[in-house]
Order: C-alpha cells, then sequence, then structure tokens
C-alpha cells in the first residue's frame, strides 16, 4: 500500500479513535484499495496510480443546493476525500428541515443552508475545504462555471436544472470540424427525489442525453398559462399565481424576492389573492394552499436521498478518477413497494433545444394569436416554459412583445401575430426562467383551418431550420 499524503498523517485520532501519539488509521484506505489496484470493473487502460487520490483532493466539485439531497452530497464527497468543494443554495434553514437535512440544528434556523452546510463540514471532517455561496444559481457568470471540474445537482426545482444544464451547454467549445473541445465539458451529476422514488443521472455535454433531451421524464408539472391568469382566472391557483408573478413585481411589497418561509410575504400573497378571487367569484383562496403554490411543496424521505447522494457521489468518484466507467446514463429507484432500480440508456433529442444550436422553426396557422404561441411555449412537452417573454424586430427596432412585468404588453395577448409586424419565417426571441440565454425562434405559418392546437386556431411542428 502507498504511502499516506501528508492530509493523511494529520488525521485526527480524536475522529478515529486510537491512543494520543499512536498512529491514526489511513482514513482513505478504502479509497486505496479501489483507486491503486486494477478491479474487475476497471475500465481498459486504467492505470492504478497514488496520484489519483492526490487529483480527487484538488478536484473542483460545485454542490448545487443544500437541502435534503445536498446535505448527503456534501458529507459523502467530503468523506471521499474530495477537499476543494463549493456549495450553492439561495435558501435559509426552516424549523420543517431539520427530521431530514442533519447538518443543521435547531440555533441555525433562519442561517443560509449553504453557509452551515459548509462550516459544519468544515469542521467535522479533517481537511476539508468548503466554500459556501448564499445566492441563487443565475447570480454567477460563465467564468464562475466554467472554473469547476465536475458540478453535482440536489435541486428540487426543474427550472434550476435546465438553466443550469443550458449554461454549461453554453461553455462548449467546438474545433475546426465542429468536434467538442473536451476541455471545455463540465460533466453534471444530477439526483431527484420525490416521496419514495428517486433518479440519478450523469450528463456529460456533447456525448449524452441533456435534461432538456428527455423533460418527459419529469413528473408533470403544474404550469398556468399567463393569459389565463391576467385576464380569465378560474381557479384560486390562478389568483395566487398571478399575486406572486405580477402583483409582486408591480407593487413591491417588499423590495426584495419572495420568500417562501417569511410568513410576512406569504399572508400579503394570500390577502392580495383573496381580494382578486372576490373580483371573479372564485372560492377556496387559504393561507395554506397560498403557501404550497408559492413553495412547490414536494414531500421528501430522508432514506430516498441517502440512496440517490450514495449514486450521485459514486458517479462523481468514478469521473474524477476514472476507475470505473461512469453510469451510461439514467438510474431509476423506487422503494415503495420494496426495493426496485433499474439502469437504462436514454437517447439524445435531435432537435433538442439545448444540445443543437439550430434556430427551431415553429409552424402556425396564419391568424395564430401571441397568446396561443406563449401558451404553446408553457405547454409544449418539448419546450415547457415558465414565464416566457417575447421581443421581436419590428420595422428595424427591437419590440417587447409581452413581458409578464409589463403590463402595458398584456393587451398584445389577443393581437394576430402578423398584426404585432411578424410576417411570415419572421423571428422572435423568447427569454424565460430556464435558460441563461434567449432563445431564437422561427415563426412559419400555413393557412388558416389548416389544423388545430389547443383552442382549436393554430396547428404547430416543430423542425430544425435547415430541414424546413
Amino acid at each position: 500500500m502507498a504511502t499516506m499524503d501528508s492530509d493523511d498523517n494529520n488525521s485526527s485520532s480524536s475522529l478515529h479513535g486510537g491512543s494520543v501519539g499512536a498512529n491514526p488509521p489511513d482514513r482513505f484506505g478504502h479509497l486505496r484499495r479501489v483507486l491503486e489496484r486494477v478491479g474487475p470493473f476497471s475500465p481498459e487502460g486504467y492505470e492504478a496510480t497514488p496520484d489519483i487520490l492526490k487529483f480527487i483532493h484538488s478536484c473542483k466539485v460545485l454542490v448545487v443546493g443544500a437541502g435534503g439531497l445536498g446535505c448527503e452530497l456534501v458529507k459523502n464527497l467530503a468523506l471521499m476525500g474530495f477537499q476543494n468543494m463549493h456549495i450553492i443554495d439561495m435558501d435559509t434553514i426552516d424549523l420543517s428541515n431539520l427530521n431530514r437535512q442533519f447538518l443543521f440544528r435547531i440555533g441555525d434556523v433562519g442561517q443560509s443552508k449553504a453557509e452551515v452546510a459548509a462550516a459544519f463540514i468544515n469542521k467535522r471532517v479533517q481537511s476539508a475545504n468548503v466554500t459556501a455561496y448564499y445566492s441563487r444559481i443565475e447570480d454567477h457568470d460563465e467564468d464562475f462555471y466554467s472554473s469547476f471540474h465536475i458540478i453535482v445537482c440536489g435541486l428540487d426545482s426543474i427550472v434550476a436544472r435546465r438553466w443550469l444544464n443550458n449554461m454549461v451547454f453554453s461553455l462548449l467549445r467546438y474545433d475546426d470540424d465542429g468536434a467538442v473541445e473536451p476541455d471545455s465539458v463540465i460533466p453534471i451529476v444530477d439526483g431527484g427525489t420525490e416521496g419514495f422514488k428517486g433518479n440519478a443521472r450523469v450528463i456529460c455535454p456533447g456525448q449524452t442525453p441533456c435534461i432538456e433531451c428527455n423533460l418527459d421524464l419529469f413528473p408533470p408539472q403544474i404550469n398556468y398559462p399567463l393569459c389565463t391568469l391576467a385576464s380569465k382566472p378560474r381557479l384560486p391557483e390562478h389568483c395566487i399565481e398571478y399575486v406572486r408573478l405580477i402583483q409582486w413585481g408591480e407593487e413591491k411589497p417588499f423590495e426584495v424576492p419572495i420568500d417562501g418561509d417569511d410568513p410576512a410575504h406569504i399572508n400579503w400573497i394570500y390577502e392580495k389573492a383573496v381580494e382578486r378571487a372576490s373580483l371573479y367569484g372564485i372560492q377556496g383562496v387559504t393561507y395554506r394552499l397560498t403557501q404550497g403554490v408559492v413553495k412547490h411543496i414536494i414531500p421528501a424521505v430522508a432514506s430516498t436521498n441517502a440512496v440517490i447522494a450514495a449514486a450521485c457521489a459514486t458517479e462523481v468518484l468514478k469521473i474524477a478518477s476514472s476507475c470505473c466507467t461512469p453510469m451510461d446514463n439514467f438510474m431509476n429507484f423506487s422503494d415503495s413497494d420494496g426495493i426496485y432500480t433499474y439502469t437504462y440508456k436514454a437517447e439524445r433529442r435531435e432537435d433538442c433545444m439545448a444540445c443543437s444550436n439550430v434556430p427551431k422553426v415553429l409552424e402556425f396557422a396564419g391568424e395564430v394569436r401571441l397568446g396561443e404561441v406563449i401558451e404553446f411555449l408553457q405547454e409544449s412537452p418539448t419546450f415547457q416554459m415558465k414565464h416566457p417573454a417575447v421581443i421581436a424586430s419590428v420595422g428595424g427596432r427591437s419590440k417587447t412583445l409581452y413581458m409578464a412585468m409589463m403590463s402595458a404588453t398584456h393587451s398584445n395577448l389577443e393581437q394576430k401575430m402578423k398584426d404585432l409586424g411578424i410576417a411570415d419565417r419572421g423571428e422572435i426571441v423568447v427569454s424565460d426562467a430556464t435558460t441563461p440565454a434567449a432563445r431564437t425562434f422561427i415563426l412559419q405559418y400555413k393557412e388558416a383551418g389548416a389544423g388545430v392546437i389547443n383552442n382549436g386556431t393554430a396547428e404547430t411542428k416543430i423542425s430544425n431550420n435547415n430541414s424546413s
């Protein structure tokens, strides 16, 4: 067995047992057995060497999310020997988190999840060096994300996953032959849990399918078209979402983003939603429903988090050390009725919005209205946008056709795209919370009545620009 490095020799006897002055056991001995000898699962050409463990010590890993899954991930990775870790989370610790997010204590309630998790690991795990960021993922630029070797996600938001996925793909560089340059590839290991079910996946940009390729793998998301929220609310949830998305930005009651754990924020949204519901004769707006809509509450089980985090941490080790071929590429887990797990190879979409850089053609009937285009982008399984804003070049000038925060543009929802100045084969640029960069679409019109979609006025087809 190889000689221990300086980090190993400095291990504390209080953490590992043994009397004062005795040689502490090799804290990474379990890893050395895997990394420093060839085994049955080692890929062809794998060279077992002590230098691999040193690379793991220096490998720069970003953990996104410090909740139930994130706590398990940062703990596992620290104990595996990853020392140069960074963790990012925009949330603060709530009392309800303590039953499963084991790095937090009652005295931590109200503090940053990322900062408390980092401090706990740095104090408890010898030689760990975790840097915390109490911020949103959108607050950091390309230079920040391009500095990491591996990104591992423990998120509870599909929108955040898609944003991060698109950010990593935007960092890819290509050579003169169109091949991806290897040093621009940042692998993503993504884990997700919901109750007694979970999944783990490995995304290698340019080689494997991405989040956008397999959006249909996620459970259906509740999504309310903005034109319905603004002019035709029918459900109590419509009233709550209108206040959250529009009134909050217009009235700015607290001059800060909405915090679903702040009772003052939830109460303000609840009271405004009750007022709006009364205008349309809608019943059923309650404080509890308001909190559920704002926070998108999903049940969490500690044991499921532990299983999925273990799978993700193992994949991070595989990628960092090359000691074993990474998972190819999606693992499903369920312990609802006994333990069941299955791994399979998901396929890439040739017309994926993230994987292919070709503008997409949207084919509509000639009388299509802006509101219908926006509803399609929200409801389409391919795009599943949350709150799209539409900009177009009209008469040589850039014009905002719709933005939820701009009430002056809401009347455009009932306008025909042609009347708004978008001719056949005209382009629109759509920005959305699911991607850090705006996307370009080409609108192509067919004869009116050629087909139906949604409310019976337009037929839509998606294709690559070079095949239309």
